[in-house]
């Protein structure tokens, strides 16, 4: 652990998080992270369990004298999104993460930070260890997988947990609760192309985009951040018109969940048309710049030549791709009308990859209106479809259903109000947590979702407020404190 987190408070959640780095633990490949949990519980001699997917529960028994109150569970999810700058040397399957301070925020060496969800799962493994905390019956709920699927949540059983209320730890602005969720499903489209020899009088080049700031595809979506993918075909549309360019590989973005932050692509130029090529890229990264100069001010674009590849895309697959690419709706659709400010539906072009023939492109839309995600899909397939692509539909997860009388709700509010003599922010946060799923599963749950402040998350940019993990410490122990009495 960083020697430096353990000069932070709350000392019991720094540590925990401090283990967490030293744990490869990215989506999918957890179970390390899944071994170290589970040995925490039976450590501290709580009945501790791992169902089929991995997902761990473990249960504390009440304080004294709060027996008669409300079982609550805990929840957060053990994976972390595996995003690096590409000049970091880091392999998240087998390195930790290099957590530093810096002023008032802990970030990370090059790497995400992990604290989506890291900081929810220390601070229950606090609650857990703590023998002075006054709380009734409690249950920690860890899950996999939230990051690329929510398998966890898709994959638990009724009666793996008991609680009547769920606080789910994995919101990133203190201050803030968070009353519902959006729903989402993966459009992924698959484009064939048949190669061709490199042509004669052509030269290669390596086109990349990058320096852009990226960020979570749902918190993030309304900032205006460009997306990589989009700006390279942009130029890559207008060069294949123009100055005659031929395609062989694209390559951009690397999780659904996250706008690109990069992408590049191997390219010919007819070598009567390289100078005219170099113009119209160094105007691109000009208007780029003018266009991004509030959101991506370090954006930068590249064009340097290389070896010639073996083959090239054929022109009528390219032009395809390029123009179905163009066309793809991306940002935000529709703000919420009743919620001033928040996003009610977007898209996220996330993935670009060419090899063997195929194109892949990844996208995730979002809504908290479960008519509206379902069109956008129809507006995807409309795009893709008559340019000769594959659609398919997967992933989808319902969204979570504000409920403004809810207890727990009312609860926090009080407890807030008493701690800071002012009134928490309810919200519906435009991203998926798995309140949905689990609402599904264990209906009459009472949930809440709140946690400190965190931003940039999905990039090597994420970083965590660290008076807020204190705030969002203390109010949780404080909550546990006034949780309501059975019914």
């Amino acid at each position: 652990m960083s020697k430096e987190l353990t000069s932070l408070e709350p000392a019991a959640v720094w540590k925990y998080f401090g283990e967490i780095c030293k744990i490869p633990h990215p989506s999918k490949k957890e179970q390390a992270i899944i071994d170290y949990v589970k040995g925490v519980g039976e450590k501290l001699g709580l009945d501790t369990q791992v169902d089929h997917a991995g997902n761990v529960v473990i249960k504390k028994p009440a304080s004294p004298g709060m027996e008669n109150r409300k079982t609550v569970v805990l929840q957060g999810h053990l994976d972390m999104v595996p995003q690096k700058n590409k000049d970091t040397a880091h392999d998240f399957e087998k390195d930790p993460i290099r957590p530093y301070i810096d002023g008032d925020w802990v970030k990370a060496d090059g790497t995400t930070l992990g604290a989506d969800n890291g900081i929810g799962v220390a601070a229950a493994l606090a609650v857990l260890e703590s023998e002075e905390l006054n709380h009734g019956p409690l249950e920690c709920l860890f899950t996999i997988d939230e990051e690329t699927g929510m398998t966890g949540a898709f994959e638990l059983k009724p009666g793996f947990i008991s609680g009547e209320i769920l606080i789910n730890l994995d919101s990133e602005d203190e201050g803030e609760l968070y009353i519902g969720c959006a729903g989402g499903i993966d459009t992924n489209a698959y484009f064939s192309y048949k190669t061709e020899d490199s042509p004669r009088d052509h030269t290669a080049f390596n086109i990349e985009v990058k320096g852009l700031k990226g960020g979570h595809s749902g918190l993030d979506i309304h900032l205006g951040r460009g997306n990589a993918i989009k700006l390279l075909n942009r130029l890559l549309w207008e060069a294949g018109r123009e100055h005659g360019l031929r395609l062989s590989a694209v390559d951009g973005g690397s999780l659904r969940n996250a706008i690109p932050r990069e992408a590049s692509a191997t390219i010919m130029v007819p070598d009567s048309n390289i100078e005219p090529f170099k113009k119209l890229a160094e105007r691109m990264l000009k208007d780029w710049k003018n266009e991004l100069s509030g959101t991506d001010p370090d954006i930068k674009l590249t064009v340097e030549q290389t070896d010639t590849p073996g083959t090239v895309m054929d022109r009528s697959g390219t032009i395809s791709l390029l123009n179905a690419v163009y066309a793809c709706p991306n940002g935000v659709i529709r703000m919420m009308s009743d919620m001033p400010g928040v996003v009610e539906t977007s898209t996220n072009l996330a993935v670009l990859k060419s090899a063997n023939g195929t194109t892949e492109l990844a996208s995730l839309q979002r809504s908290s209106v479960d008519s509206a995600k379902h069109d956008l899909c129809n507006m995807m397939k409309a795009v893709f479809e008559p340019a000769g692509a594959k659609v398919e539909l997967t992933g989808e997860y319902p969204g979570w259903k504000p409920e403004l009388d809810s207890p727990i709700l009312k609860t926090m509010r009080k407890v807030y109000e008493n701690l800071h003599g002012r009134t928490p922010e309810q919200k519906v946060i435009h991203a998926g947590l798995e309140c949905g799923l689990l609402g599904g599963t264990y209906p009459g749950l009472d949930m809440i979702s709140f946690g400190p402040t965190i931003r940039n998350p999905h990039s090597p940019d994420e970083m965590v407020s660290i008076p807020t993990v204190k705030l969002f410490f203390d109010f949780l122990t404080e909550t546990l404190k006034e949780v309501p009495e059975k019914e």
